[in-house]
């Protein structure tokens, strides 16, 4: 790991992709080594899940403790129903939700053509 990208996996080239998730996360002040060790487990249980393409997790250079989560999902319906819906989606939950502070927005976007 470096100071920019903490995490990168794939199962598919990056070409095609249907929908990009993106997740400001702002970590509590101190935590950003233990969240960086928690992300390291949780993130075998997002690349397993249905729908999954990949991911990239980035610590901001410019604020201490923010980072940007980018999962690339083949369908909506794959991050909000397939894997939020799933009992792994707990497990996630148990591993990250209690370092952020406030709760990250979490929106969708899809490839502008052209």
């Amino acid at each position: 790991m470096n100071n920019n990208t903490t995490s990168t996996q794939s199962k598919a080239p990056l070409r095609g992709l249907g929908v990009l998730e993106v997740a400001i996360l702002n970590v509590k002040a101190g935590l950003s080594a233990d969240f960086e060790i928690a992300f390291s487990e949780a993130q075998k249980i997002i690349s397993s899940m249905e729908g999954y393409i990949s991911h990239q997790l980035q610590k901001c250079v410019e604020v201490e403790n923010k980072y940007i989560l980018l999962v690339n999902w083949e369908t909506l319906e794959a991050h909000t129903e397939g894997f939020r819906g799933s009992t792994a989606y707990q497990e996630w939950k148990k591993l990250l939700h209690h370092f952020y502070d406030p709760f990250p927005t979490v929106e969708h976007f899809t490839k502008v053509e052209g």
